[in-house]
């Protein structure tokens, strides 16, 4: 089936500190891996959810199933909206938690 492609320019120009940033978990050690997976998925859904200042589009990525490799695409205002967001809780302390141990994952 031949679908039409569709192109669509977006004008950015009302954002000129944009900043687009790509982050994936993936599981090295099945069992912690997924535990861990399962901790910070819902945490950084909800996180997102709030509408943090300067956060104008949140969306998840698979990288691959095998090994399980997922993923977010985050666009921000500015760098420091992205950076308050990062220095605040909960995000601050997730990466707290991960430092100390990374439960069988590894960021990417």
């Amino acid at each position: 089936m031949n679908l039409p492609t569709k192109r669509v320019t977006v004008d950015l120009t009302a954002y000129p500190d944009l900043v687009v940033i790509y982050l994936g978990m993936i599981v090295r050690v099945p069992q912690p891996g997924m535990e861990t997976l399962n901790y910070f998925g819902p945490a950084i859904f909800q996180a997102v959810g709030g509408s943090p200042d300067g956060l104008l589009l949140h969306e998840d990525i698979i990288y691959s199933q095998d090994p399980l490799h997922v993923g977010m695409r985050q666009y921000w205002r500015d760098f420091d909206s992205l950076e308050r967001f990062a220095r605040s809780e909960p995000h601050r302390e997730w990466w707290a938690k991960f430092a100390r141990d990374s439960g069988g994952t590894g960021f990417s």
